[in-house]
């Protein structure tokens, strides 16, 4: 008997297939007629896989953070402990949220999972998208936790190339085909290394090509965004102090009891380096005021791990936030009976991540209002007749900013403010007027970066188009 369907009908979410033409694996994201019409034409151009340009392959583990001091120490005197984030689609590694182990640790606990230079590095766990490769620099050694694999090729030049075609669509369509997993994915070894492989030489200088780019196009962002801190200084009038020379005299100082403020007896909270901010922040232009005066509201978001994928509202959380603001890439949504009134947002919010990666700042734009947060970020409503958003989010985005937040800082391992912490920070506050001006400055250097941001984006698109015809004609 033969069954057929509707013409309206997406291919990609309801299809028919026959038993006779099922394998080992029953779901049924593994038979989606565009991967698998895909990887038929991959393997009619070359029937090889990554098994066999593997000479050997290893992942790691995660020593336990609850006895941290046994096993993880600092740059200066540990090995790199590389995780899925320092992983990168360009194939370089990232070393700003690198952590790092000690030298016992890498050589004998986890001495299977050595890397070295000219190594592939492998995503083989996590969501998001798979099988994200890089190569370890020359000169490199380093570790791995179990969500990394490490695979020896024997050659720099074959990890490279291997990496470009695991980082292209093509090669990210047929890993993804082979996770398995719900809410977290997962490669095994016969999975990964079971991927078809399109060797191609002409793949690595494009991807070569648009990295450089995509790295001078970020390196003109950054500067551009690093300059409306030194703009706004300026327009504060706020000189910083020299930071003091890191010798063991000024890491011991001493203060009087009646300079301590508040509940806040440990010395971090007191180290000059933050009284010295402190003063040059009141020795500024304008008038100085705490954070409570500023504000209507403040509130902690709700945890909620119920998400939708269809009628919900977007459910912010801290990997939503970075430096520069929102991040659109992975968005959460959540049932809208699940949202308590009290934490919806509106523009006259800002959001302020108030542990883990503590400081990250945003204003609240008109495609997230009515969104609501995770317990980790705060909602805080201002008086906008004293602040504006844009103003205080640029504040305190801010060396001083900053520091006056992680000053305020009663975590331990993790990083964390309270509200009563929060509305304590000092706040250097211009007439409104002053405001809007150096808002209007600050927003054209931010438009400036983006479109740099956007031209990335479109190279990155044109050099995946270019290596799926180079690769499949």
């Amino acid at each position: 008997m033969n069954f057929t369907l509707a013409n309206t009908v997406n291919p990609n979410r309801v299809f028919l297939i026959r038993k006779s033409e099922l394998e080992k694996r029953l779901d049924a994201e593994y038979y989606i007629p565009s991967l698998v019409a895909l990887e038929k034409k991959v393997l009619a151009k070359n029937p090889k896989k990554l098994r066999d340009y593997v000479l050997g392959i290893a992942s790691g583990a995660t020593p336990k953070t609850t006895e941290s001091e046994l096993y993880y120490t600092d740059k200066e005197n540990g090995m790199p402990f590389l995780r899925v984030q320092n992983l990168s689609p360009t194939g370089i590694l990232e070393f700003d949220d690198c952590k790092y182990i000690n030298h016992q640790t890498h050589s004998v606990m986890l001495k299977r999972s050595q890397v070295s230079a000219g190594d592939l590095l492998v995503k083989i766990t996590g969501v998001g998208r798979m099988a994200v490769a890089s190569v370890a620099p020359e000169g490199f050694e380093g570790n791995i936790n179990q969500h990394v694999c490490v695979i020896k090729t024997g050659s720099r030049e074959v990890s490279e190339m291997l990496a470009a075609f695991l980082n292209s669509d093509i090669g990210e369509k047929l890993a993804s085909r082979r996770s398995t997993g719900g809410t977290r994915p997962a490669l095994d070894y016969p999975a990964l290394l079971s991927i078809p492989i399109l060797y191609n030489k002409r793949v690595l200088e494009i991807s070569k090509k648009v990295i450089e780019q995509k790295t001078k196009n970020e390196a003109a962002a950054e500067n551009l965004l690093t300059s409306i801190d030194a703009y706004l200084l300026k327009e504060l009038g706020i000189t910083l102090p020299t930071p003091p020379e890191n010798i063991l005299k000024n890491r011991i100082f001493q203060t009087s009891i009646k300079t301590i403020t508040g509940d806040r007896f440990d010395p971090y909270h007191h180290q000059q380096s933050f009284t010295d901010i402190i003063k040059a922040i009141h020795n500024g232009k304008f008038t100085t005021d705490i954070f409570k005066h500023l504000i209507t509201d403040l509130k902690n978001g709700v945890e909620i791990r119920n998400y939708v994928t269809e009628g919900g509202v977007r459910y912010l959380r801290v990997t939503d936030l970075d430096k520069t603001g929102l991040n659109h890439s992975s968005p959460r949504f959540v049932s809208e009976q699940e949202v308590p009134d009290r934490i919806k947002l509106n523009s006259n919010c800002i959001l302020i991540s108030r542990s883990g990666s503590l400081g990250l700042v945003s204003v609240v734009e008109p495609e997230i209002e009515n969104s609501i947060l995770s317990s980790h970020i705060f909602k805080v409503e201002l008086k906008t007749e004293k602040i504006l958003p844009h103003f205080l989010e640029a504040y305190l985005r801010s060396v001083v900013g900053q520091s006056e937040i992680f000053r305020n800082n009663n975590g331990g391992v993790i990083p964390e403010i309270n509200q009563e912490a929060l509305k304590s920070i000092f706040i250097s506050v211009p007439p409104i007027k002053k405001q809007e001006e150096m808002i209007k400055h600050i927003l054209e250097i931010r438009m400036q970066a983006s479109q740099l941001k956007n031209k990335t984006s479109e190279l990155l698109k044109n050099a995946s188009e270019e290596i799926e015809e180079i690769l499949l004609g």
